[in-house]
């Protein structure tokens, strides 16, 4: 029988491979939240930290990095997926054949400015936030999830704008677009990572108790 943390710990790991593979296919539009523009994959990437960080937390930094394997081979996946789905020919009397490819064909770029930067930046994250760990003897949760996700965030920015659209005369207007939301994300998640935490351990408290 799956125990209460091994199912925290899918449930978690399918939070961060779906939110990284749809952030990968939301990246194609560019939106603006106020005076700041930046990919819409923006909110559902940004979602793959806070994963990481509570499972990081929680079940340590072997099992993060269980946790961003599984995403890196999610992302191949479904790049291979995309990339089939364009080599096959549309139904004869299917009329949107012109507009999906007008959205997917340029995701081979994408993904490939998505797999750089994902592998760069989640492991500046790991990094980070676990060596802030043993520094600060496993406190200052708040600290240790800011410091470690803005870095990580301005990393993938710079890989992913430059791969993904290329050097033109908005890049640093993304680049910046983009570490102001992020940075912003990542300051408001932190009650969501510590809220993660005090349940996951209140939850593994009450089995072993109840064991």
């Amino acid at each position: 029988m799956i125990s209460n943390e091994q199912k925290a710990y899918v449930y978690l790991t399918s939070l961060f491979c779906s939110a990284l593979v749809i952030a990968s296919v939301l990246a194609s539009k560019i939106i603006s939240i106020g005076k700041f523009s930046a990919p819409a994959g923006i909110i559902a990437y940004s979602l793959t930290y806070l994963s990481t960080d509570i499972i990081g937390e929680i079940y340590g930094p072997d099992a993060a990095k269980s946790t961003i394997r599984a995403g890196f081979i999610s992302l191949v996946f479904t790049t291979v997926l995309v990339q089939l789905s364009l080599i096959l020919p549309g139904a004869t009397f299917w009329e949107n054949d012109e507009a999906y490819r007008s959205v997917f064909s340029n995701s081979w770029r994408i993904v490939l400015a998505s797999l750089t930067a994902y592998i760069v930046s989640q492991s500046t994250d790991h990094f980070i936030f676990h060596r802030l760990r043993e520094r600060t003897r496993g406190r200052h949760l708040w600290l240790r999830n800011n410091i470690s996700t803005i870095s990580a965030q301005i990393v993938d920015s710079l890989i992913f704008i430059l791969i993904g659209f290329g050097y033109s005369p908005i890049y640093f207007q993304l680049v910046f677009g983009q570490i102001m939301l992020k940075s912003l994300i990542a300051i408001l998640d932190t009650p969501l990572v510590y809220a993660g935490k005090a349940l996951l351990t209140k939850r593994s408290t009450l089995v072993t108790q109840n064991g």
